[in-house]
């Protein structure tokens, strides 16, 4: 069994970097993309009980293992800001102009557009195997992209995560061709990211977990812990003047726009 070496908290990560001589400039790049995980984040947790930060940070942090690019780190933190980043509003999953725009400014339009790749790159089963059939075809920006995913999926297995988050993601990873992805960590150049996804899972396979120490949060996959300052419920009449209320103004903006267009 073994103990990993990789980040899982903001300060390890920056440690991590200067001993790696990432410059104070890349620094903070990085500083930059915390914080915005920090605010998209807050009271987000996986099924295992695990904080999501620690996983996006742990993800950054395989990747700065490899020294590469503090770009393709710092979209490694912001990898799952469009899929569950919380940007405030109701009911607006995904990406859109303003979301893009919170992150451009935070970080910039490069790093910005590896994590708009990435979330459009689609994973699963059958299309682990056509990216693997249509290697030779990625440019540069697609490896990267590539690497980043892969950079996820070793995370995700660390310290037995999945067997910690319960049968459900585990059964969803572990449709996975590891073959694959091993053989896709190699022809990216990164031989030893390869050795590490086959050793992980391995031990997964393997180990058993205390199923009372499984799923702590009841849900399937990753979901918002509250506190209960943060829980206070309004009254029911409150719910229904606020209800009346946007009624009211979704009648009367269509009213004058009808008296409008008749008028024109």
């Amino acid at each position: 069994m073994t103990m990993y070496r990789y980040a899982q908290t903001n300060l390890q990560l920056y440690h991590q970097l200067r001993l790696s001589d990432y410059t104070d400039d890349d620094l903070k790049l990085i500083a930059a993309s915390y914080q915005l995980i920090l605010n998209l984040f807050t009271g987000q947790f996986r099924a295992s009980g695990k904080t999501f930060i620690a996983h996006l940070v742990g993800t950054a942090s395989i990747l700065a293992s490899f020294q590469v690019s503090v770009k393709v780190v710092a979209a490694g933190l912001l990898h799952a800001v469009y899929s569950q980043g919380d940007f405030g509003g109701f009911g607006q999953q995904g990406i859109n102009y303003r979301k893009r725009e919170r992150v451009r400014q935070a970080v910039g339009r490069d790093v910005e557009e590896y994590v708009t790749l990435y979330t459009a790159l689609s994973w699963n089963t059958q299309q682990i195997s056509e990216i693997y059939r249509r290697f030779d075809e990625l440019d540069a920006i697609a490896q990267d992209v590539l690497l980043i995913r892969l950079a996820n999926e070793l995370e995700e297995y660390l310290d037995f995560g999945l067997l910690y988050c319960g049968e459900s993601k585990h059964q969803l990873y572990q449709e996975h061709d590891s073959y694959l992805l091993v053989e896709m960590a190699e022809k990216l150049g990164y031989p030893a990211l390869g050795t590490e996804i086959a050793h992980v899972l391995q031990e997964t396979l393997l180990a058993t977990i205390p199923q009372e120490l499984c799923n702590p949060t009841g849900q399937k996959f990753s979901s918002l812990v509250l506190p209960k300052s943060c829980q206070r419920q309004l009254p029911a009449w409150f719910y229904y003047l606020i209800n009346r209320l946007i009624t009211n103004l979704k009648l009367l903006a269509r009213s004058f726009f009808k008296r409008k267009n008749t008028k024109i």
